[in-house]
């Protein structure tokens, strides 16, 4: 046997063992890393999608949505709930009740029926320019500011007034469920505050 060989083997197979090690060390780190990661992100992750009547995309967790997300249905709820007359009261209400959660539907529907009645019995409009949003992700509720213009047979009845709105919403389900549209006062962007929601609250 020849033992300078031999011991060069050995240094050989020392080396093999030792790169092999460290290669099997930084997988288990990559491994370990990546786990963390994985677990860091469930319950976590952000869908994507484009919501009736708007055209921006936006991000959703399993429950929340996004500042703009907020401030682009909060507009579009308004404009349902403040820009209406005699001949479009009946479905801007019935697409409305699509964004209520059901638990609540039978009460804000028995709700919008007399509102909708009173418009049409008065043959009166209302009309809304929102003028500023103010979203709160936090609460999921935006601040809603505009200017409101009412009419009775097509007659203006006073000036425009500045009026301020809060529209509270819940993300279940899958989708976005109005909880709350009422007016406010002395309402200050970035102080939304927002009580509990009931089937009454969804109303002018």
């Amino acid at each position: 046997m020849n033992f300078d060989r031999h011991q060069e083997d050995m240094r050989t197979l020392r080396r093999d063992n030792r790169i092999k090690s460290l290669a099997i060390l930084a997988l288990a780190g990559g491994l370990t890393l990546s786990l963390c990661v994985i677990l860091s992100i469930v319950g976590t992750e952000r869908i994507v999608f484009v919501p009736p009547n708007i055209t921006k995309s936006f991000w959703v967790t399993k429950d929340q949505v996004s500042k703009d997300y907020l401030e682009e249905m909060g507009a579009f709820v308004a404009w349902l709930q403040l820009d209406v007359s005699p001949k479009t009261v009946a479905w801007k209400r019935d697409v409305l009740l699509k964004w209520v959660a059901p638990d609540d539907y039978e009460g804000v529907k028995k709700h919008m029926d007399v509102e909708a009645d009173r418009l049409v019995r008065n043959n009166a409009a209302t009309f809304f320019e929102p003028q500023q949003l103010t979203a709160d992700e936090k609460e999921q509720s935006v601040l809603i500011t505009g200017r409101l213009r009412r009419q009775i047979n097509g007659i203006d009845v006073g000036e425009p007034e500045v009026r301020a709105y809060t529209a509270k919403f819940k993300y279940a389900g899958g989708r976005v469920h109005v909880n709350v549209f009422k007016e406010i006062v002395n309402a200050q962007p970035g102080r939304v505050q927002v009580g509990a929601a009931s089937a009454d609250a969804v109303a002018r």
